[in-house]
Parts: structure tokens; C-alpha cells; sequence
């Protein structure tokens, strides 16, 4: 009793490492969908570390929408790191579409990190990319904001190494500040929007991107500030700050130059005062030594008091002219 019980449950055990490795549910779908899969290959999948579901699955998928893909071709795009199911829905939609996408483009364009199935929804969908508002000055200096709306669809033969909707919306964003830069008036763009719209197609803005632009159209524009009157504001207040810094550099001046005339005033007047102390002396030294007379003394003295009198004179001014009464 113990070794049938034994005997069963190794049995089991090896029926059930046998269909471990050999699918044979995935073998019979297989082969009831009319794809060939070799129960061999399933096993190799096996012992490769490839889900054989991942593969076989898509397979049918494949072979039910009248794509011819291999086994190997599937399985070396799973090892590769692939997508195995995203490329094969791509295929399907591109074949209905009726857009040339071979298998190795396909696998190509998945394993650079694109969404493929997108990119080929996109090519037959056109996407609208909405950029933000762009600020741009025209010549008069008023400020206009404009937002555009670019149409694009993907171009699956620059998918890969082709750029991404980034540098759409900067090279946009790019002609849009050219054109609003190069109008002598604002109102002459709120004018004719849709000019913006042709010069910007016309610059080629897709080349060496992963996308084709259909058209730009400009959705809205908005009136700023007026940049240049600030800028003039704001250039006339700093010549203000620079005049005034002058000015204030020229009256430190001025009072650095009035001190030094007042120090030297005070200096020859303490000089003056000086020598005036020393003139009593040298008058007492004169007279002792005969070199001055008595008279000649109080000459100096009359001539001294008579400045004095023109001296006051001078300042008090002309005398007012006595009016005289006419004789009766």
C-alpha cells in the first residue's frame, strides 16, 4: 500500500515537471490556430528562460492577421528586452492602415524606448500639441502672448533618433517671438494672426524630428505690458540715480573745497592777527632807535584813522540826495 502511494506521487511529480517544460495546452492551441510550432521549440523556450506563452500567444495573433513572423524572430526580440505583444499589435495596425512597417523597423523603434503602437496610432490619428502661452515684444515695445495649436503626425521612418514634442513646442515657441520681433506694430499681427501661423510651416520646423506637422494654427493672442515704455522708465531712472550721484559727488566736493578755504581764512587771519600783536613793538622799537619820529608817527596814525572813515564809508554807501522845495 505505502509503495503504490509512493509509486503515484512520483508519478505526479514527473507528469508534472513534464508539462512544466512541455506546454502541451499551448502546443494544442497552437496547432488547432494553424500556426506550426515544433514541441521541441517549446521546450527550448523552456530551458531558455523564455515564457512560451509571451511567444506563441502573439504568434497567433500574428498568423490570424496575415503577418508572417517567425518563431526565432519573436523570441530573439523577447531576449533582446522587447515588447514582444506591443510590436505585433503595432504590425496588425499598420497592416490594416495600410502603412509599410516591416518587423525589424517595428522591433527597432520599440527596443529605442517608443511606443510604437502609439506612434503608428498617431500616424493614422493626427495628435494636437498645445504650446504655452509665448511672450514676444514687437517693435513698438507692446508685449503680445500667443499660444498655438500644432497638428503633427509620426513619421515612423524617424522614429528612431528622430526628437520629441519638446522641440516642436521650442521651435514654435521660436518662430513665433521671430515673427512678433519682426512686426514694426502689435496691432498689425492682432491683425493677421494666421501669418504667424504660415511663416512659422514654412521654416521646416519637423526636420529631424519623430514627427510631420500638419499645420499651426494660432489660438489665442493676448496684449501684454507695454515693454519699451518700462524699459524707457526704467533707463530714465537710472540716468536719474547717475545725475544724482554726481550732483552728489560735485557738493561733496564744493564742502570739502569751502573747509579748506575756511581752515586757510582762519589761518591768515590768526597770521594777520599775529603780525598786527607784533606792529606795537616794532613802532616802540622804531621810535627808541631813531628810526621814526614823533611826527612821523601821528602821520601814520591820520592816514590810518582816514581808511578807517572811507573804509565806513564805503559800506554805509552814497548819501540820499536832499530833496529842495522849488521857491514860491
Amino acid at each position: 500500500m505505502v509503495g503504490s502511494i509512493i509509486i503515484l506521487v512520483v508519478v505526479i511529480m514527473v507528469l508534472a515537471l513534464f508539462l512544466h517544460f512541455v506546454p502541451l495546452g499551448l502546443w494544442i492551441s497552437a496547432l488547432a490556430a494553424g500556426v506550426n510550432v515544433a514541441i521541441i521549440n517549446l521546450i527550448g523556450m523552456r530551458l531558455r528562460r523564455v515564457p512560451p506563452a509571451r511567444i506563441v500567444l502573439p504568434l497567433i495573433k500574428a498568423n490570424k492577421a496575415g503577418l508572417e513572423v517567425s518563431v526565432n524572430q519573436l523570441e530573439a526580440h523577447f531576449l533582446a528586452g522587447g515588447n514582444v505583444d506591443r510590436v505585433i499589435d503595432s504590425l496588425i495596425a499598420a497592416h490594416r492602415a495600410q502603412i509599410s512597417l516591416p518587423f525589424e523597423r517595428s522591433a527597432a523603434i520599440d527596443l529605442a524606448g517608443r511606443n510604437v503602437l502609439e506612434a503608428v496610432q498617431m500616424s493614422v490619428n493626427p495628435q494636437v500639441i498645445e504650446t504655452p502661452f509665448v511672450s514676444a515684444v514687437a517693435q513698438n515695445g507692446i508685449e503680445l502672448k500667443v499660444k498655438a495649436r500644432v497638428t503633427v503626425r509620426a513619421n515612423i521612418d524617424r522614429l528612431v533618433g528622430g526628437a520629441g514634442e519638446a522641440t516642436i513646442i521650442a521651435r514654435v515657441g521660436e518662430g513665433i517671438v521671430t515673427n512678433v520681433g519682426s512686426s514694426v506694430d502689435h496691432k498689425d499681427v492682432l491683425e493677421n494672426p494666421d501669418y504667424i501661423s504660415r511663416t512659422v510651416l514654412a521654416k521646416g520646423l519637423d526636420a529631424g524630428t519623430a514627427f510631420e506637422i500638419l499645420s499651426i494654427d494660432i489660438a489665442d493672442v493676448d496684449v501684454g505690458r507695454n515693454i519699451g515704455a518700462e524699459l524707457m522708465t526704467d533707463q530714465a531712472e537710472a540716468e536719474k540715480r547717475v545725475a544724482q550721484a554726481k550732483a552728489e559727488e560735485r557738493r561733496a566736493m564744493a564742502v570739502a573745497k569751502e573747509q579748506e578755504m575756511r581752515a586757510y581764512t582762519q589761518e591768515m587771519q590768526a597770521k594777520v592777527v599775529e603780525a598786527q600783536a607784533e606792529v606795537p613793538h616794532a613802532l616802540a622799537m622804531a621810535l627808541k632807535e631813531g628810526k621814526m619820529g614823533v611826527m612821523d608817527y601821528y602821520n601814520m596814525n591820520n592816514i590810518m584813522a582816514d581808511t578807517d572813515m572811507r573804509e565806513t564809508i564805503a559800506k554805509i554807501g552814497p548819501a540820499a540826495p536832499v530833496k529842495t522845495e522849488p521857491k514860491k
